[in-house]
């Protein structure tokens, strides 16, 4: 009898080469997570007074605002604040995930807390002095909104489509049908265009028919998502980053505020109850 060969190949737990680590993308670690600002130490008793004071004020308009019923939101003046308390209450609210710029005629800085859906805002003149400072509760703070749609046309303008354009003049026909169509309150009319096959032509066409608007967002939390208005009405480029600051998601939203920037009703009916939790801890700072 002849005797044959026949190869075996193990598989299996064990049965491979463990010679090399695998190789996998870095993860980032970097993910935010709700932690109750600290009351500070050493602060001034009659400091921490006021600025316990001056948040309880605004919590008892918090608490009798109902966001799901819509309308405008609680919004308390600073200005007559005194400075050592200003500075209290900024350590105690901290930086949320959210942030906002206007620029043009109003200007304004304007930051989330921790809370989310609770905003710490500035406004300032041509000089860049203060004119105005408040903390607000809302979605999106109103400012931006009528920044947005202050500085907006209600029609697309028409364009010159050069030679190499695409898809663009498609696109422009779409957006300006949904702007001139639409009604508060539709949903949300999303142009991906990640997905369409863009030339450098149409990007110029684009650029020229919604030039950048006057409020800039930035929301991190996995990566960073920007947010700019144009010159139309109700019109948003939305761009979505990864870690690495690579463009992985482009695209045009046809609607009052995207979505990624406004805070849910059931954030804002949680910070509402985080935000009394601040105020004890406070208050027991001062007694």
């Amino acid at each position: 009898m002849k005797t044959m060969s026949i190869p075996i190949r193990v598989v299996g737990p064990g049965s491979q080469p463990q010679d090399e680590a695998a190789q996998c993308l870095d993860m980032s670690r970097d993910v935010d997570r709700f932690a109750m600002p600290r009351v500070p130490e050493r602060a001034d008793p009659h400091a921490l007074a006021e600025a316990a004071e001056t948040l309880e004020e605004f919590y008892e308009a918090l608490e009798a605002w109902d966001p799901a019923l819509g309308g405008s939101g609680p919004r308390l003046n600073l200005r007559g604040a005194s400075p050592a308390a200003l500075v209290i209450v900024n350590q105690v609210l901290g930086e949320g995930e959210v942030s906002i710029r206007i620029d043009g005629d109003c200007r304004a800085r304007i930051q989330e807390s921790v809370f989310a859906g609770i905003w710490r805002a500035f406004e300032l003149d041509a000089d860049d002095r203060l004119r105005d400072d408040w903390i607000e509760a809302a979605p999106l703070p109103a400012i931006a909104l009528d920044a947005a749609l202050a500085a907006a046309a209600p029609v697309l303008p028409l364009v010159e489509v050069p030679d190499g354009a695409m898809n663009s003049p498609a696109l422009l026909a779409e957006i300006r049908a949904r702007v001139e169509a639409r009604k508060r309150g539709d949903p949300a009319h999303v142009l991906n265009l990640t997905l369409f096959p863009l030339t450098a032509e149409d990007h110029v066409v684009l650029e020229r028919a919604l030039p950048v608007g006057p409020v800039a967002i930035m929301s991190r939390g996995f990566g960073n998502c920007r947010v700019t208005s144009t010159l139309a009405r109700n019109v948003w480029r939305v761009q979505y980053f990864n870690t690495m600051n690579t463009l992985i998601l482009n695209t045009l939203e046809v609607v009052e505020a995207p979505e990624v920037a406004i805070a849910a009703d059931c954030d804002l009916t949680d910070s509402r109850e985080r935000f009394a939790e601040l105020i004890a801890w406070m208050k027991e700072g001062v007694d």
